[in-house]
């Protein structure tokens, strides 16, 4: 998934009621949809950073420092024994060939049980060196509970990822069922942003190089995605006979209204949850993720700059 984050308002800022154009009365408005990603995004990502997932990851016998090998295998995991074609597919802005280094490679080393119960310790361990004594907390029950119903309210058709997180059994301990359900809804809003750039005629690499158009991403952290030079100077190319790049590489008005669009389509597509949760209990988890969304940014194991915005709400 590759998105902008928006305008610059803290992902710790309270939830507003109120309603913007096209919102219905009493409806979570789609700001408050997208800020609700801006908290869950980081307590999700923690998985690919801390080192506590490494370690289980390199106990099941996937190489010590290298970070792809297990971020596919913990990724793709739900998908079972999938192959490149259907994991790329799924993926969408990752290179073919990046995809095909690693899938079906990884399940050489480990089958997808195996990664998904190393996994969830991988969680369960990070989840108390960040949090502490909050582990046990009703803090995290209420969270934990919370986000679990917005979770299973999700709608699942057309959306691969989340649906196969969705059918896991649900974990016992209410902080790795936390991470769960922003794992899911992740996936959801993922999903519906691939729908948003298909719709949008913008390709996988399309995707990346109107991205970094707008500012919102660099080339060079995009370049993690592993498409050619020569691959994102044709996309360039097609985006400009569109009007929507200039010579220089920089988004042209349209666009930018464009990538805008995709981004109101993507907050649309990931409403459903959150309007079955409801303003009151919506703002309610807000305000119980914040200090946990500040522990995970505060801990650093975030990179600062990364092709989704985290940390940068």
């Amino acid at each position: 998934m590759v998105e902008t984050t928006g305008a610059a308002t803290g992902a710790t800022g309270g939830i507003v009621a109120g309603t913007a154009a096209g919102e219905a009365a009493g409806a979570v408005p789609l700001a408050d949809v997208r800020r609700m990603w801006h908290l869950l995004e980081p307590l999700h990502a923690v998985l690919y950073y801390a080192p506590e997932a490494f370690e289980e990851a390199a106990a099941l016998g996937y190489e010590v420092g290298e970070r792809w090998p297990a971020y596919f295998a913990f990724r793709a995991a739900p998908l079972g024994a999938v192959g490149a074609v259907r994991a790329a597919s799924a993926f969408y802005s990752m290179s073919p060939r990046m995809v095909e280094r690693y899938i079906p490679a990884v399940w050489e080393t480990a089958s997808p049980a195996a990664v998904l119960a190393a996994r969830s310790r991988g969680v369960d361990r990070a989840y108390r060196s960040l949090f502490g004594d909050r582990v046990p907390g009703p803090e995290m029950r209420e969270a934990a509970a919370l986000a679990r119903c917005a979770a299973e309210a999700a709608d699942l058709s057309g959306r691969p990822l989340a649906a196969a997180n969705a059918e896991l059994s649900w974990s016992r301990e209410p902080h790795v069922q936390l991470w769960q359900a922003a794992t899911v809804l992740r996936e959801h809003r993922g999903d519906g942003h691939v729908a948003a750039l298909m719709t949008a005629g913008l390709d996988p690499v399309e995707a990346l190089v109107s991205f970094a158009a707008i500012g919102a991403a660099s080339r060079e952290v995009l370049g993690s995605r592993e498409w050619s030079a020569r691959e994102w100077e044709e996309a360039r190319e097609r985006l400009a006979a569109r009007g929507l790049v200039a010579e220089d590489g920089a988004a042209t008005e349209a666009g930018r209204a464009l990538r805008e669009r995709v981004e109101r389509e993507t907050d649309a597509l990931a409403a459903v949850p959150w309007q079955a949760l409801g303003v009151d209990r919506t703002a309610r988890l807000a305000e119980l993720l914040g200090e946990f969304w500040v522990a995970v940014i505060g801990s650093g194991l975030l990179p600062a700059a990364n092709s989704l915005g985290i940390g940068k709400v």
